[in-house]
């Protein structure tokens, strides 16, 4: 069964037939979801879907761009949902340099204080990082997380950073972009990686693989990022099926 380790199907996208696509899942293949958190409220809801349907995890975190909306108090509330039992990640949490609010020190301060909460509870981070490919790494690597480990989502670097990253225990998380015709660098990580360091993944409903791009994402699409992988590495599409679940597995600790 494919594992999507990063959707938001709490996302209004999805209003109208989320309940339907969710109960959908497993006749088509996918047999584990983790929805993810990117704000106070989507952390929330992720939760509240994952407390509903017994084959969805939530990650709870607080995106680069979203905050501006912490404060101690409510900081406090985010970390006691990090210790909900079907929370199995910190994320998406990060640096985000492609817009100007909020300010590179805001998003610092609470990429820190979110990193440091992972290590504290133990649980790996999903990583968020646009634009600010060295002060994301120095920070990942100043605060020791490889001890937690955790997953760079929709990878968007240098083979030479992925493989960085995967030095300090990290996966790299590989999505619709790898189908795409400008998607070169990304099939250079996918080729350069090993297949035991890489995570599928859509960022539902966002980026959406040839040739569905441009229209609403789902997991229902995972099917043609592993085959796309497969072609790349030279594998068949039941092994980079059967590899990417268990590195799910191992790195959001989730037992068969």
């Amino acid at each position: 069964m494919i594992f999507e380790t990063h959707a938001h199907y709490d996302d209004e996208a999805f209003d109208e037939d989320r309940e339907r696509l969710l109960m959908s899942m497993q006749e088509n293949e996918i047999g584990y979801v983790v929805n993810v958190g990117a704000s106070l409220s989507s952390t929330q809801k992720s939760i509240q879907l994952a407390e509903k349907y017994p084959f969805v995890y939530a990650a709870a975190g607080v995106h680069p761009s979203e905050t501006a909306e912490l404060n101690e108090e409510n900081f406090e509330w985010l970390q006691e949902q990090c210790r909900h039992k079907k929370v199995v990640a910190i994320g998406e949490i990060g640096l985000d340099y492609y817009w100007k609010e909020p300010a590179q020190e805001t998003q610092k301060r609470w990429f820190a204080r979110q990193l440091e909460l992972a290590k504290t509870i133990q649980k790996p981070v999903i990583i968020h990082s646009r634009d600010a490919a060295k002060d994301t790494f120095d920070m990942i690597s100043a605060h020791n997380v490889g001890e937690v480990g955790g997953v760079v989502h929709c990878f968007s670097y240098s083979v030479e950073m992925a493989l960085e990253y995967v030095a300090l225990g990290f996966y790299i998380g590989i999505g619709g972009v790898v189908t795409f015709k400008n998607g070169r660098k990304l099939k250079e990580v996918v080729e350069s990686v090993p297949i035991e360091r890489i995570l599928l993944e859509t960022d539902s409903p966002y980026l959406a693989p040839e040739p569905n791009r441009g229209t609403r994402n789902s997991s229902f699409n995972l099917p043609v990022i592993a085959q796309k992988i497969a072609q790349i590495k030279g594998m068949t599409y039941d092994e980079v099926v059967s590899v990417t679940e268990e590195n799910a597995r191992q790195m959001y600790h989730i037992e068969r």
